[in-house]
């Protein structure tokens, strides 16, 4: 890390004119969430391998900006040439740079790898001081990458209609009645799923994301896609073509863009009074955006958002069935993991409790780990119907390392298989009638009762959010203790809770599972909701509740977001939401159990103002384990939901289970009592 920085220090000395600072973003050209390898240039200078943070690079310090999710994992990975920022407890780094750098001070960025609205926050920011931004004509960090992977060739496939619902044509239809609604003659489409979606294709461009490398520009009469030609067969050229769509190289959306603000790209748009340039503030690159003419500009959210998350009935059809395969794929991995754990380790295993043998029962090198499990997790996924690769990097995680929330196992270094400790498993899918999420937590041995009352409050919450309570919004449960010392005294503060007071805890969270929301609610309200129970006890969670999912799309799906960051999205119905109700003690253990939900309709009493209200549909179907769960701490509504929830379990996966597997799920879903 020391020569790397030097060679930036260098780097920036010499430019014209020098640099005081250099930001370095996780995101690529199209400010991506994931990124391909030759595009993890955050990751390169810092080490820090988490998919969110920004690096900041100055003559003499070296910062890495980072949000609550990743706090544990950046102090592991960060060296001594970096100090840890920790988002919403440290100053913004906007703040922090025009508070820290000298007056006209020049900060130096790569206006491909930041978004418009982020660039301008930062100008206004930098004003005060006459500090100014600095694009520059070259990313930095891949002048000293010397071995920079390479770009990679995948090829483009088309999502055919039996999948997708939607044609191209309907989709520019659409699309092309919002230009004219908002006086705009074109748009400008950076985002990699958006681009996916309205074209129908997908790739493998970026791991784990079936996205290409691409940008859109979308006139009243005309629309481009920007690739590199390569991946683009005569098969896909032709259904283009026959779609109204012109390939065009990757690299001329740049000087296209220039043709589109004179309207000189051909073909002319049919202005007929409407001269704007749509461009979305959070996903158009600052390059992009510096090309045009701000005052005809229309900066607001992609038209394409909001259509895309809200799911046509093909793609929520196809969703359903995807994960109905993908609990099967959930029980046989169990079942597998089960019977090894024992067989190996002496666990007493899913349904007993006891303390495993100290030395496992095979000696030499049958061994099991994070990694060697995970395998094989994904083993049973891939046998199923329409299976097109993971979703994400499966988080498959034993005792200390389930208390890092997006933790990654590498082979050379992650744990063995622990019989006497939590494992939790967070992973998903790709399929091509739907993208899955699913977290399941185990112990194959005996869980403590500190363990069993943490799993318990989060799976009872949990249990109003899915099934025969009307509205279940979304919510997720995280503690995190700042120091040890701190840790021990909150965490006896909070089993006494759960254990002498885990009623008065859960009705809170049922109050919030059996709300009902009127159309137009955001997340943000949800969240709100969802935090008050906590605050009563002065505790709270770091990062947002929930995400939408995608349709053989990006396991993170926006615009909407239940989250304590203002986002003024309403949930509408047919979008897809996560709940990951979680807890975690660093250097202990981790708890989550996450499920998807699709937003419907709610058949209210009344209808007050006419406005309708909504309700979530559960959709994710894999058994909780009954010896993780406290059933005295119940009530007897909450134990009727996981055996009614259980019965569901069984109806539904038996086709997909053969007669082993079937008779060790009826076990795991027998009816629960106090």
């Amino acid at each position: 890390m020391a020569e790397i920085l030097a060679a930036l220090r260098s780097l920036m000395s010499s430019h014209d004119p020098p640099l005081h600072a250099l930001v370095v973003p996780s995101e690529d050209y199209h400010q991506s969430e994931y990124v391909s390898a030759r595009d993890k240039r955050r990751e390169f200078v810092s080490g820090f391998t988490g998919s969110a943070g920004l690096a900041l690079i100055t003559m003499n310090e070296a910062l890495l900006w980072t949000d609550g999710r990743y706090f544990l994992q950046a102090t592991q990975e960060l060296t001594g040439e970096w100090k840890l920022m920790r988002m919403l407890e440290d100053p913004a780094v906007d703040v922090w740079m025009a508070n820290n750098l000298p007056n006209d001070a020049a900060i130096g960025v790569d206006p491909w790898c930041v978004s418009i609205d982020t660039a301008q926050r930062w100008e206004r920011a930098f004003a005060k001081k006459q500090q100014k931004l600095v694009q520059t004509s070259t990313n930095l960090v891949d002048k000293v990458w010397k071995n920079r992977p390479p770009a990679e060739t995948y090829p483009v496939t088309v999502q055919q209609i039996e999948f997708a619902g939607s044609s191209v044509v309907e989709k520019l239809k659409e699309l092309r009645e919002k230009l004219t609604n908002e006086k705009a003659r074109g748009i400008i489409i950076t985002t990699l799923d958006e681009v996916a979606w309205l074209y129908n294709i997908r790739g493998t461009d970026v791991p784990y994301c079936p996205v290409v490398h691409a940008f859109a520009i979308v006139t009243t009469n005309a629309a481009f896609l920007y690739v590199d030609k390569r991946k683009v067969s005569s098969e896909v050229i032709s259904f283009l073509k026959e779609s109204g769509v012109e390939v065009r190289d990757y690299d001329a959306v740049s000087s296209d863009v220039v043709l589109l603000q004179s309207n000189q790209l051909n073909p002319p748009a049919d202005v007929q009074g409407s001269d704007l340039i749509w461009a979305d503030p959070n996903s158009c690159s600052y390059a992009l955006y510096s090309k045009l003419n701000s005052d005809k500009v229309l900066l607001q959210q992609s038209p394409l958002a909001l259509a895309k998350a809200i799911k046509n009935p093909v793609e929520l059809d196809g969703l359903k069935k995807a994960h109905i395969r993908d609990g099967a794929a959930i029980v046989q991995y169990i079942v597998w993991l089960d019977k090894q754990m024992q067989e190996i380790y002496g666990a007493s295993g899913y349904f007993l409790e006891g303390e495993a043998t100290k030395e496992k029962k095979h000696s030499g090198t049958v061994k099991l780990t994070e990694v060697t499990v995970s395998d094989k997790l994904e083993s049973f996924r891939a046998s199923k119907e329409h299976f097109r690769g993971l979703s994400f990097p499966t988080i498959s995680s034993v005792g200390p390392n389930a208390a890092i929330m997006h933790y990654s196992p590498q082979s050379e270094t992650c744990a063995e298989m622990d019989p006497n400790s939590i494992y939790l498993c967070d992973s998903g899918a790709q399929y091509q009638d739907g993208t899955t999420d699913i977290t399941r937590t185990f112990h194959f041995g005996k869980p403590s009762a500190h363990e069993k009352a943490c799993y318990t409050a989060v799976s009872a919450f949990l249990s109003y959010i899915l099934l025969d309570h009307g509205v279940r919004p979304l919510f997720n449960y995280i503690f995190e203790a700042l120091t040890p010392q701190k840790a021990h005294m909150q965490m006896s503060n909070l089993s006494m809770a759960f254990h002498d007071q885990t009623p008065e805890v859960l009705k809170g969270h049922i109050a919030l599972g059996n709300a009902v929301f009127p159309n137009g609610t955001c997340g943000h309200t949800l969240d709100i909701l969802a935090r008050l129970p906590l605050w009563k006890y002065g505790l709270d969670y770091r990062h947002g509740t929930g995400h939408g999912v995608g349709s053989y799309l990006n396991v993170h799906e926006g615009p909407q977001s239940i989250s304590f960051k203002p986002r003024n999205v309403p949930i509408h119905a047919s979008m897809t939401a996560t709940d990951e109700p979680g807890y975690y003690e660093d250097g202990n253990f981790g708890i989550r159990l996450e499920n998807v939900l699709v937003v419907t309709d709610a058949n209210t009493k009344f209808n007050f103002g006419d406005k309708g209200y909504m309700s979530f549909e559960h959709i994710t179907w894999a058994p909780y384990q009954i010896k993780m769960i406290n059933l005295k701490s119940l009530t007897p509504e909450e134990i009727d939901w996981l055996n009614a929830y259980h019965s569901r379990c069984r109806d539904i996966l038996a086709p997909y289970l053969d007669e082993t597997e079937l008779a060790w799920l009826k076990k795991a879903t027998e009816p629960a009592s106090a």
